[in-house]
């Protein structure tokens, strides 16, 4: 009985269930594992991108042997901070900035302080501090990026609209340009005789606008119907395009929400009867409360991911050498278990009378094409999967594996982890004790699974996912390239890290 146990905590995230075979009995444990069929899943390189999906939003470009170029731009419509806006007399652009909030480690910041700055307006003696924090890239993380704003020259639709992806959208006019480096820059100026505020940015990255576009399409416009409200408004200046120009480099995130556009202006004032132009600012919303979106479109040609790109077939029968597994609306992973296994361990069950202890799903990193030091992804979803359906249905969208309502009252129950993802090979396994369970004990169906790069939402009070449509799949670069099911060629040296299924069984102990 002490070796039976030794058996179970050895293995790791071992769970509870099925347990009570050991208790009050004499038992032994066996630790048994089993192929699998893994396949290849297409998405057809597409995934809805609309704004109910864009907790972030991603932007840029990564290009790699095994997936080809991935790249993100994004797109959105403009609304005024008001409408008929009153910009106040011979009103003039100074300048106009977008600004963008990437996602960056606070705990990483190089903080400069100039005791002796003297702030222009007043000449007041005064302390700047000056942040800098590395933005969260995937990629190549060494490279520059030009970001390119454009003007979109067609009407988005309305706010609760479903876009994906692939979604082609027109656009003219280039507002503005900037190379960017990968870090942003805080800065807080406080006055030093009260420590009052003074001047403040936040870390944005920051791109600079045509301003005699904005003087034209915006101020001059005042008085007009195009500015009377929101509807004239998104038909007159339809949104902007925010996309990169290069085809290589790394990919990061933003959040939608704090985009915007500030236009920096002067107008006449009038007071005691002096006029004088006066400084003021006019923020334009982007991202929330507007039509948003990602589109990420993928160059696999040549690549050994390509067949598994916009090919919706998949080869649930015999799987697949290597399982291509991309975020984004790449490829995922299809995992069968074999009839043949069902049959031999329900067999086991019935002559045997054995207890079903753990069940987890093995998948190692194939480290003869993926051997680099890209973040491995650290996180997937899991849905049943019917390969048979048509694409659209494939997916049971209704549903969490059973496994997760087994764990509820454990919190944030993580059904697949990774082990070792900052080495060559890394591993995943995927708890399916009491979908294995109930398929052996209950002859349930056994039914596909599919895996899928990215991570649940969970509910803030009770740690569990919300529900399977809310995820970070649209917004998650990373990808990875795992050992599959090599039935025609069982020499092969990498099927020593082939899919499998790791069972942890007990049995009556023979007297």
């Amino acid at each position: 009985m002490a070796g039976s146990f030794m058996l179970w905590n050895c293995e790791s995230e071992a769970d509870n269930l099925g347990s009570q075979f050991f208790e009050g009995a004499s038992a032994e444990g066996v630790n048994k594992a089993y192929d699998v069929i893994a396949y290849n899943i297409s998405n057809n390189d597409t995934i809805r991108s609309d704004a109910s999906k864009l907790t972030y939003a991603t932007l840029g470009a990564f290009n790699e042997p095994q997936f080809g170029l991935q790249k993100s731009s994004y797109v959105t419509q403009a609304r005024l901070s008001t409408y008929n806006p009153d910009f106040g007399t011979n009103p003039v652009v100074d300048s106009v900035v977008l600004e963008i909030k990437p996602v960056y480690p606070t705990d990483s910041v190089k903080t400069v302080t100039d005791d002796k700055f003297v702030y222009p307006d007043g000449n007041v003696e005064a302390k700047k501090v000056t942040n800098t924090y590395p933005v969260t890239k995937y990629g190549n993380k060494n490279l520059k990026l030009t970001v390119n704003v454009h003007e979109v020259t067609d009407f988005l639709g309305a706010p609760s609209d479903i876009v994906y992806s692939d979604q082609v959208v027109n656009y003219s006019t280039l507002l503005g340009s900037k190379q960017i480096g990968g870090t942003v820059t805080g800065t807080t100026i406080t006055k030093k005789t009260d420590n009052s505020e003074l001047y403040k940015s936040d870390p944005y990255i920051r791109v600079n606008l045509d301003k005699n576009f904005f003087q034209n399409k915006i101020i001059a416009k005042k008085g007009q119907p195009e500015l009377s409200d929101a509807s004239n408004f998104i038909r007159y200046f339809k949104g902007i395009r925010i996309s990169v120009a290069e085809n290589d480099g790394y990919i990061f995130k933003f959040t939608p929400n704090d985009t915007q556009i500030k236009i920096y202006y002067k107008s006449d004032v009038t007071s005691n009867g002096t006029t004088k132009a006066t400084a003021a600012v006019y923020p334009i919303s982007l991202g929330s409360g507007n039509v948003h979106f990602n589109q990420i479109a993928n160059v696999r040609t040549g690549t050994p991911s390509e067949p598994y790109g916009k090919t919706a077939a998949v080869n649930y029968q015999t799987g697949d050498k290597r399982i291509y597994a991309q975020g984004m609306g790449g490829p995922s992973v299809g995992i069968r278990i074999p009839a043949a296994t069902v049959a031999q361990v329900r067999e086991l069950y019935k002559t045997q009378k054995i207890g079903i202890l753990s069940a987890k799903i093995k998948l190692y990193s194939d480290t003869s094409v993926w051997n680099n030091s890209y973040e491995k992804p650290t996180n997937f979803t899991s849905e049943y999967f019917d390969p048979t359906k048509p694409q659209k249905e494939r997916r049971d969208m209704s549903t969490f594996l059973t496994d997760l309502a087994a764990f509820s009252a454990n919190g944030a129950i993580q059904l697949i982890k990774g082990y070792n993802l900052d080495k060559n090979p890394a591993y995943y396994e995927l708890t399916v004790t009491q979908t294995f369970k109930d398929i052996i004990e209950k002859s349930e169906e056994a039914k596909d699974i599919a895996l899928s790069v990215g991570a649940y939402d969970l509910n803030s009070n009770t740690g569990m996912p919300v529900a399977q449509q809310y995820n970070t799949r649209v917004y998650t670069p990373n990808r990875i390239v795992l050992v599959g099911t090599d039935t025609d060629n069982p020499a092969n040296p990498q099927l020593a890290n082939r899919a499998q299924l790791h069972i942890i069984y007990s049995t009556k102990k023979t007297q």
